[in-house]
Formats: structure tokens, C-alpha cells, sequence
């Protein structure tokens, strides 16, 4: 939930992210500050706000030490619109493929979402109101009081006639309002599909001609309408969600989300190492990889994207990039492009003391996850002390041994770990089962000392 861009200080916003994520203070304190900047630049007259150009990030590091478990606490504590791209997904223009241009279209959308949501509770009485309205429309038909008409001479007649059913209407709201209809049938005129929908990978041309289409469904958008049979339970939010889409200014909303997006909008770009060129000859895939970071560059830069919102400005975007870096090296990504993350973070390898905290501490920790699984079948799960040390040393050991997947490694013990006690938890309701360092080493030590079934079992 955000806490709101005035009441964060970077101590704060640090604060926060520890509740979720152990460690990794360098990379917590650098997005702790680019985030404060956004607020220290909203503050500033205008001739100075638009030469102040956001600080990305580069954030380096092995799999599962919290790079993108950052970012997307990052984005929900501040409530800025937010998307995670994987730079692998991309092509140059030309290819088939998705054209770099579409995160900030992407990006677009899902402020338009969030902030359609938001105003979802402004109307939200009066869109339950105009449903209720409706749906006794469809359980009473003609029931409904129709505005007095004026006579020739413009005058209100000063006796408005009941409309026919209006008192059985009454009783039907009643009973509405009580519950006591919900399972009745009625037809409710619905928006179709048209049919499947078809994602189109391709170019801005692409883009454009989604656009088109796009304009065209609103022209013709009556003609997809079908009825269909529903019980009042379910008309009710049908009818709801259409109440609610109408009441809602949409040209409002997306001038709103458009400034969010241009001002606090951020984006992560993850695996971008995956994208650099090796530094030997290029050729084959470097050719591909370098003409991807051409595509990026003037986005991050700044520029301006055609989206079917309208022209949405990039300069003041976050970009937050991050990668594991085993087989290339940031200075393996082209100049310009290097030029434009000046701050570089390196996170920590996790240690066994790390996964002792993983396993424990933040607020949806491994050992509650599970421990709150199985109390669902009534089965309760006492993990000791020494058993979770016992757990945490293990995961450094494999991971030292075989592939390091950080804490990704915990995942796949406590799955292996707690395998036979979520197989048989419905027959053994109202068991406590103690973790303890012995039931690890039965559970995983002949796991762990062979590596090779380690390997491919871990």
C-alpha cells in the first residue's frame, strides 16, 4: 500500500523495504534517493524541473539476491505507475518481435488502470445506485418512474400518475436490497469480445494499425453487445462495472495518468545483461543484442512515444536496469547507453546468516508461508531454531556447490523438505510436526551429499 511521495524520507522508504527484503543496503539506499529526488524535483520552478533529468539505475548481482523483489516493492510503496520488462523479449525494428517502444506503452496503460481505479471510489455510490436502478429494470420491466413531460405550454402537470408496477418495484428493491433474490434469472445485455483477441508483436506500424482498430471497435462497439442469462448475483456486477465505466471521466483519467506516468513513472528493465555484446567480434547475436540497446537508448534518453492514450514524454521516466552479469560486464553495453544508468549498485551474494533472516524475518517470511499453509489442514508446523540455521546452512552449501540461485534456493528445500507432510496433511489434521535438525538431515542430507542428484533435485 503507498504511503504517499510527501510522507517518505529515504530512512523510511529503506525502512519499508527491509520489512520485505534482507540485506542488499547499497541498492536499498540508491533507490531510496531516486526516489526522493522525484519529489525534490516536483518541488522546483519549472525552468529548472525540466533540466533535471532522473538518475537511473543499474543494479549488479547474481540470481534471486532481491534485484527485482526491489523494484516491485518499490513500486507499491510509492504507488507510482510500474512495469518489469525483460530485455530479452525485445527486437530491433525490423524483427519480429516486440518493439522497445511498447514498455512505455504498456506503461501507459497501467496508469490508466490505477487511476481509473482510484476514481472507481468517487462514484462508487452513484454507480450502485444506477445499478440497482437497472437491475429492478430487468426484474420489473416499464416499472421504472418516467420523468413528468411539460404540456404545450411548457408547464409540469400537478398530478405525476404512478407508473404501472411502481409498488411491486418497491418490493422487489426491498427484497433485493435483503438478499433474498439472488439466485433469480435475468437477461443481461453484455459487451462481447468480438472473439479472441490476438496480440500482434511487431513494430510502431503495428501500433498504429492497434490504434485504428482500436477507434474502429468504439464506432462499432454496439454491434458486439449479447444478451445473456445470469443469476442477480452476478447481473449486479456487471451492471455495476458498466455504471461504474460510465460515470468515470475517461479523458480526465488519462490526462492524469499521462502526467503520472511522464513525472513518476518507472520502469525495470531486467536481464539487460543478456542484451550486451560479449566485446570480441561482433557478429550473429551481438549484431541483434546492440541493435536492442540502439532501440532503448533514445527512450531512456527522452523521447516521444506514440501510444493509443496519446504522446507520452519519456525524459523524466526511471529506469531501474539490472542484470546478473556472469558472462558480460556493464561496460560491455554500448556508451550512450552506459552514460545514461550513472548509478551502479552490486548486491551481495546471500550467506547462510542471510537465509537464517529469509526464512524468518520479513513479513511474509518462508516459515510463515508455509507454517499458515499447513494450519489449513490443521496440521501445525514447529520449526526450531537449530533446524532453520540447519535449513539456511544447507541453501549456501548448494548453492556454493552447483548453479547460485540466491534465495530461490530456499523454495526448493522447503518444498523437498515439507514433501511427505503436505502429501499426507489431510490424514494427519490436528499432528504437530516438529523441524528439527534431525528431520532436515533425514529429509535432505542424502540430497545434499550427492551432488549430482543435488544437481537436478536442487
Amino acid at each position: 500500500m503507498s504511503i504517499g511521495l510527501e510522507l517518505q524520507t529515504p530512512k523510511e522508504i529503506v525502512a519499508e523495504l527491509d520489512r520485505y527484503i534482507i540485506g542488499q543496503d547499497k541498492a536499498k539506499k540508491a533507490v531510496a534517493i531516486a526516489l526522493r529526488n522525484r519529489l525534490r524535483r516536483s518541488r522546483l520552478p519549472d525552468e529548472l524541473r525540466d533540466e533535471i533529468a532522473p538518475k537511473n539505475i543499474i543494479m549488479i548481482g547474481p540470481t534471486g539476491v532481491g534485484k527485482t523483489e526491489i523494484a516491485r516493492r518499490l513500486s507499491k510503496l510509492c504507488g507510482a505507475p510500474f512495469i518489469k520488462v525483460e530485455a530479452t523479449k525485445f527486437t530491433e525494428v525490423g524483427y519480429v518481435g516486440r518493439d522497445v517502444e511498447s514498455m512505455v506503452r504498456d506503461l501507459m496503460a497501467a496508469a490508466v488502470a490505477m487511476v481509473k481505479n482510484e476514481l472507481k471510489e468517487g462514484v462508487q455510490a452513484d454507480a450502485e445506485s444506477a445499478a440497482e436502478e437497472a437491475l429492478l429494470d430487468l426484474l420489473l420491466p416499464g416499472s421504472k418512474q418516467k420523468p413528468p413531460m411539460p404540456d404545450e405550454h411548457g408547464n409540469l402537470p400537478d398530478v405525476i400518475p404512478e407508473a404501472p408496477g411502481a409498488h411491486t418495484r418497491e418490493v422487489l428493491r426491498r427484497k433485493l436490497r435483503e438478499g433474498e433474490l439472488e439466485d433469480r434469472v435475468v437477461e443481461v445485455n453484455t459487451t462481447g469480445g468480438g472473439g479472441p483477441s490476438i496480440e500482434i508483436f511487431s513494430g510502431s506500424g503495428m501500433e498504429s494499425m492497434d490504434m485504428k482498430m482500436g477507434a474502429l471497435g468504439n464506432i462499432f462497439g454496439g454491434m458486439n453487445r449479447k444478451t445473456r442469462k445470469v443469476k442477480v448475483s452476478q447481473a449486479r456486477e456487471i451492471l455495476l462495472a458498466e455504471q461504474t465505466e460510465k460515470l468515470i471521466d475517461s479523458d480526465n483519467a488519462v490526462d492524469i495518468a499521462r502526467d503520472r506516468v511522464q513525472n513518476m513513472g518507472m520502469i525495470f528493465i531486467d536481464e539487460i545483461d543478456k542484451i550486451a555484446t560479449s566485446g570480441t567480434k561482433a557478429g550473429g547475436q551481438d549484431v541483434s543484442r546492440e541493435g536492442v540497446q540502439r532501440d532503448i537508448l533514445p527512450i531512456v534518453e527522452g523521447s516521444t512515444v506514440n501510444t493509443k492514450f496519446g504522446m507520452v514524454d519519456t525524459s523524466h521516466i526511471l529506469f531501474i536496469a539490472a542484470g546478473a552479469f556472469n558472462l558480460s560486464k556493464p561496460s560491455d553495453l554500448i556508451p550512450e547507453l552506459q552514460g545514461r544508468f550513472p548509478i551502479r549498485v552490486e548486491l551481495e551474494d546471500l550467506n547462510a546468516d542471510a537465509f537464517e533472516m529469509i526464512l524468518t524475518q520479513p513479513k511474509t517470511a518462508l516459515i510463515k508461508q508455509y507454517t499458515e499453509l499447513m494450519g489449513t489442514e490443521e496440521v501445525v508446523l514447529n520449526f526450531t531454531p537449530d533446524a532453520i540455521r540447519r535449513l539456511a546452512e544447507l541453501a549456501e552449501d548448494v548453492n556454493n556447490k552447483t548453479e547460485n540461485i540466491g534465495a530461490r534456493r530456499l523454495h526448493t528445500i522447503m518444498e523437498l523438505l515439507l514433501e511427505e507432510v503436505s502429501f499426507n496433511a489431510p490424514e494427519i489434521k490436528g499432528q504437530t510436526i516438529d523441524i528439527t535438525p534431525d528431520y532436515v538431515n533425514d529429509r535432505l542430507g542424502e540430497v545434499i551429499q550427492d551432488r549430482d542428484l543435488s544437481r537436478y533435485i536442487l
